[in-house]
């Protein structure tokens, strides 16, 4: 199945239904009075967090969606028909975003979780509603109000407690077949993974934790080399990254500036998410010396100048990879422990992932910015705001300006 993590959509609650006009006529009864009842409320539009879907994929080609329009009311007083409720099944992990206001309406992060996106119309009142001590028989109703109409972004961030990081071929797809079931695709070229990869690893019987691995990130990521950096935004709800180094690169690159890309790219998609807990696991030790594994280690730590935990493993061969789960879990549920006793390292963790979010979201706000400018032939912002404010006046000695805009 097609994995897709962003698509927009357009909502459209159900109208209410009109109120009657209508008047009790029967035999032997004269002046019977009003008689018309209210129209139905329109329906609403929900969505529902699903743990059995992990893709967007169904809201690609179908982008419209309109809830039932209530029932105009009747006579007799009967009332409309409300109606029906539209529900919209996303996989756990969305955001959902106004796209007018860029505004978060909410963020479906629990399995079945229901939040809603748009509310049906207020039914009409019938002419029985006005009915006074000195209007007997009024001829006056009032028509259901509109439903809500909104476009959605709809913007899904895979859960998981461990993100990979690393530059393509560093091993994180080996990485994530030997520590669990999952089987990502492996090949000895470059941008092997396109989407993000989840793995469940268990350390025991009833331990285990999820590894998120996303595509490889390159020099230039953040300005669009290869894949972009949208993809990190999967590892912003994440409790520990992985910093994967390939210790033999087989184009004779540095070890060590390898490293130092991926901290600049992350640092620039989001200052707080490098700031999240991060350990450097070097791969592929078997592709070198064992005498010579001390030396490329303090080469690498020694440039990043890390203090953090470092572990030395071969994911292919299996080679400390066991240890490194262990020791993965003990960290996670240290950290959930100390989450429910201390409520500063709460309230600190949770600042974290607020600034994380919000960072995530400026960045990718931004790049559809750009992508937007592109669309309509202008290189930035900068070359807009140039457009308007600048001294192009129409009636200058060159004549009339013309803009040619690229399609």
């Amino acid at each position: 199945m097609k994995f897709v993590d962003e698509v927009s959509i357009r909502v459209k609650a159900g109208d209410g239904g009109n109120g009657c006009m209508s008047f009790r006529r029967e035999k032997f009864i004269e002046n019977g009075g009003p008689n018309g009842g209210d129209g139905g409320d329109g329906g609403s539009i929900y969505m529902i967090a699903d743990e059995n879907l992990n893709t967007l994929v169904d809201y690609r080609y179908t982008r419209h969606f309109d809830a039932e329009r209530g029932s105009n009311g009747g006579s007799a007083d009967c009332t409309g028909k409300k109606g029906e409720e539209m529900v919209l099944r996303v996989p756990v992990g969305t955001t959902v975003i106004d796209a007018a206001t860029q505004e978060i309406i909410g963020d479906l992060t629990k399995a079945g979780q229901r939040l809603l996106v748009a509310s049906g119309g207020w039914h009409g009142l019938g002419n029985t509603r006005f009915k006074s001590s000195t209007n007997r028989a009024p001829r006056q109703t009032s028509p259901g109000k509109f439903g809500d109409q909104r476009d959605l972004k709809l913007e899904l961030k895979v859960l998981a407690d461990v993100g990979l990081l690393g530059l393509p071929n560093a091993g994180k797809s080996t990485f994530i077949r030997s520590v669990s079931a999952a089987k990502p695709k492996v090949a000895d070229y470059p941008f092997t993974t396109l989407i993000p990869n989840l793995g469940v690893v268990s350390v025991d019987r009833w331990k285990s934790f999820v590894v998120a691995d996303i595509p490889g990130l390159i020099e230039g990521a953040s300005d669009g080399a290869g894949l972009g950096i949208r993809f990190l935004k999967h590892l912003a709800r994440t409790r520990l990254l992985l910093h994967l180094v390939d210790m033999a690169p087989l184009d004779e690159t540095s070890a060590p500036d390898a490293a130092e890309v991926i901290v600049n790219e992350l640092v620039k998609f989001s200052p707080s998410l490098a700031d999240r807990d991060r350990w450097l696991v070097l791969n592929k030790c078997d592709q070198i010396l064992e005498e010579e594994h001390e030396e490329r280690v303090k080469e690498i730590v020694d440039r990043l100048e890390w203090t953090g935990p470092v572990y030395v493993i071969s994911a292919i061969s299996k080679q400390g990879t066991e240890q490194l789960s262990r020791d993965i879990m003990r960290y996670l549920e240290e950290r959930n422990l100390r989450i429910v006793e201390d409520p500063v390292f709460a309230r600190e963790l949770a600042e974290l992932d607020q600034n994380i979010e919000d960072e995530a979201r400026a960045q990718l706000q931004a790049l559809d910015d750009a992508r937007t400018l592109r669309r309509t032939g202008v290189k930035s912002v900068h070359d807009a705001e140039e457009d308007v404010w600048g001294d192009d006046d129409e009636d200058d000695e060159d004549g009339p300006e013309i803009i040619y805009v690229r399609d």
